[in-house]
Order: C-alpha cells, then structure tokens, then sequence
C-alpha cells in the first residue's frame, strides 16, 4: 500500500505536535503515591543524603570528570529519542557533542564540545511519548525514582531497557557506566543539597511541593502552556497550589 507525500507529511507533523497540555494536578493514586514519598525520605535521610555528602568532598575537578563521563554515557539514548521525535538538528547537534567528546574529550572525560559552542540537547523516551501526543496521565511517586508521571513512567522504562550503551557494551563496561550515572546522580544531590533538603524536610508538605515543582518543571521542559496568557506569557491557569485538594468541588 502507498502513501502519498503530503499525507506522510501529515502524519509527521501531527506525530510531533505533542500531547494536549495538561493543567492542575491530576492525582488518583495520592495515598499510595503518599507512603513511597514517605519511604523515599527515609532512603534520603539515611542512605542517599550522607552518601552525596561524603561524595561531596571528592575534589572538583574529578567530580567534574564524573559528570562528564555520565553527560557522554547519556547522549546515545538521547540522539536515538531525537530521531523519533523527528527532530534531525537535535540529533545532529547531540551527535557532533558525542563525537567531539569521545575524541578532544579523551573519552568523555572532558567536556570539549561545550567550549566548541555544541551545548546537549538532553531527552527521554517520556518527551518522545508527548511527541507522539501521548498524555501526561497521572501523577506518580515511583520508588527509589521520586516524582513522575504515568507517561514518564513508562519512558523511563524504555529508555532502561533499550539504553543503547547498556546494550553494547560488554557486562563489566556496562557496571562501570551504571555506577559513573549514579556517582554523578550523588553529585547532583550534593550541588542542589539546600534546595533539596528544603523542599524534603523544611516544608509545610514536602510531598505537594515536591509534586507542585516535578509537574511545572516538566510542563516547561516540554514547551506545554495551560489556559490563556497574558502579555507576559503568565496564566492564571499556570499556577498550581501545592496544597490544594484536587478533588475540592
């Protein structure tokens, strides 16, 4: 059967015009979602909080070394979700900064492309969804994970499972690279250590407000806007109330 150009167009462009653009807080599963925030804490307090502290002290420029070996190890996954949201510059531009890293960067070791000018265009298989016009869904607390969503979820499952650099390398390059990630996952805790013990344990509600930023924050990651806006680009509609009940009649 053929397909006639315009109408391959078509779907191209209808595939990449998103997921409707979701406003409030959609959140069936809050009990359930409730007790793993409250289990995430504990994990924090006494294993992931400590641990980021004493990576903390590790000297800067090796930290840095962490960060850009982990940045290098993600760019495969991302180029392969750039080309299935159709976006070839993002692919390209990933691909130079993967290329320019693997070699000037020894490795990945130093991060070259980026005083060459090629910032990363980071993505993940929950972008690629709302490409595809999948919805947001509800809100989710995965464990070990934090905050997401149901769409995000299943992205993140994806990107797991068909990481290309998990796929390709051998079993013990593939163990150094899992535990690269999770050394720079340790530094990002330690660098936002103030926001994050904030929002966890010096809030009213570490659970809605750690909601209320997860939803804003990818809503803005994904260009998503709710409601009319004003001449500022500001929505009534864009304001979330971290300690409103959804279901309030």
């Amino acid at each position: 059967m053929r397909f006639s150009a315009p109408l391959l167009a078509a779907g191209l462009l209808s595939a990449c015009a998103g997921g409707p653009a979701p406003s409030g807080i959609n959140d069936p599963f809050e009990p359930t979602n409730r007790q793993i925030h409250a289990f995430n804490k504990g994990v924090d307090r006494a294993l992931v909080g400590p641990a980021s502290k004493g990576f903390g002290v590790v000297p800067e420029p090796a930290k840095r070394v962490v960060g850009n070996l982990a940045d290098t190890l993600d760019l495969p996954g991302d180029i392969a979700n750039n080309l299935l949201q159709f976006r070839l510059a993002d692919a390209g531009q990933n691909t130079l900064r993967l290329g320019v890293n693997l070699t000037f960067g020894v490795g990945g070791l130093f991060d070259f492309s980026s005083a060459l000018g090629l910032e990363g265009q980071p993505t993940d298989f929950g972008e690629t969804l709302h490409v595809w016009g999948v919805g947001e869904g509800p809100y989710l607390e995965l464990p070990l994970v934090g905050s997401s969503t149901t769409r995000d979820a299943v992205g993140m499952v994806v990107d797991v499972a068909l990481d290309p650099v998990r796929n390709i390398l051998p079993d013990d390059e593939a163990t150094a690279a899992t535990v690269i990630r999770i050394l720079s996952r340790l530094g990002d805790r330690d660098r936002f250590s103030d926001t994050v013990d904030s929002i966890l344990y010096e809030s009213a509600d570490s659970y809605a407000q750690a909601r209320l930023l997860y939803l804003q924050n990818r809503r803005f990651e994904l260009g998503q806007e709710a409601g009319a806006t004003d001449g500022a680009g500001a929505s009534d509609d864009d304001f979330i109330d971290p300690y409103e009940d959804p279901y309030a009649e």
